[in-house]
């Protein structure tokens, strides 16, 4: 997306394809935060989808980006994941928990949550290396009283650097009764997979004033244009006493400043049946020809036993 300039970015419109590509399956309530190859990328010549169910780390592929079908489960520990491919090398990065019943214990509070980032690699897709930690610590600002939570890793290759950016932090939003992240952090390194160096301060914080990051910061996904950097963000927000999410863009001139620039896909709150009628989540920008497509995950309702979460996407046309 080197070729596109921010003002051609902020021009699109991104129109919501109606009903999700992936529901939820086997028990969990929840398809989440996918991360995607193109054809282009892979090494089967097909798409590779990598998300997260209550149970682990999946991994899906496709030939026409739509109708995806399993391949294998990555990791049983795992959540948040972000696939690269770095010369012949596939990178996958997730957030590692702690036992599917520590983390239970953790929803009805009692016990503390626990994450750290990791990453596995492979040569074919399939194979994949013992899970490494990269990011343990982050200054302190993991820490909350609902536990520690460093999570949503995002790699971007800038200059001759790695930087790593990432969530930190819990929120406990009450209508959801589950936790969100507070922080956005970044982490950089000379090498993709150790070595990395967090940096001292958050570059996103929660902001009562700000209509989309009133309650705490979500995530955030990097891309690098023609002449800047865009930051498409989800941000967690209260309006008329309920807990919402909406993803944004930011654009940034190096990659570590952002200013809001406006919101991209907002929750269909008109729709009390819409599969994504109170948040709009974790996404991934790619361009598809002279289109530019959002992968993302979405939430009906906000009770965490009612609510279900199913990953869709937006299209827009590059103008």
């Amino acid at each position: 997306m080197k070729d596109i300039t921010i003002e051609q970015f902020l021009a699109t419109d991104f129109i919501v394809r109606e009903k999700p590509i992936l529901a939820p399956f086997h028990g969990s309530f929840v398809v989440a935060d996918p991360s995607l190859l193109k054809p282009e990328e892979s090494v089967d010549n097909k798409w590779h989808m990598f998300f997260h169910t209550t149970f682990g780390v999946f991994h899906f592929a496709s030939t026409n980006g739509v109708d995806f079908v399993k391949v294998q489960k990555i990791a049983k520990r795992a959540m948040r994941p972000n696939i690269n491919k770095i010369g012949d090398t596939y990178y996958l990065y997730f957030e590692r928990t702690r036992t599917l019943l520590a983390n239970a214990l953790n929803f009805v509070n009692l016990a503390k949550w626990r994450s750290k980032i990791f990453v596995v690699k492979s040569k074919d897709l399939i194979n994949w290396s013992k899970p490494q930690p990269v990011i343990t610590k982050a200054h302190g600002l993991e820490d909350s009283e609902r536990g520690s939570s460093i999570s949503n890793p995002f790699l971007l290759k800038v200059g001759d650097k790695y930087r790593l950016y990432f969530s930190s932090g819990l929120t406990f939003i009450k209508d959801c009764n589950f936790c969100e992240p507070t922080y956005i952090c970044y982490a950089e390194s000379d090498k993709p997979d150790r070595d990395f160096v967090v940096n001292e301060k958050p570059i996103l914080s929660p902001d009562k004033n700000d209509p989309y990051l009133n309650l705490c910061s979500g995530c955030l996904k990097v891309y690098r244009l023609k002449d800047g950097y865009l930051g498409v963000q989800n941000g967690l927000y209260e309006k008329d006493g309920r807990s919402h999410s909406a993803i944004l863009a930011l654009t940034s001139t190096d990659g570590l400043n952002y200013k809001f620039a406006k919101v991209l896909i907002e929750p269909n709150e008109a729709d009390e049946s819409s599969w994504m009628h109170q948040f709009v989540y974790a996404s991934h920008l790619i361009r598809v020809g002279d289109k530019l497509r959002i992968y993302f995950n979405a939430r009906d309702v906000a009770e965490s036993i009612k609510g279900r979460e199913c990953i869709g996407f937006a299209e827009a046309d590059i103008k």
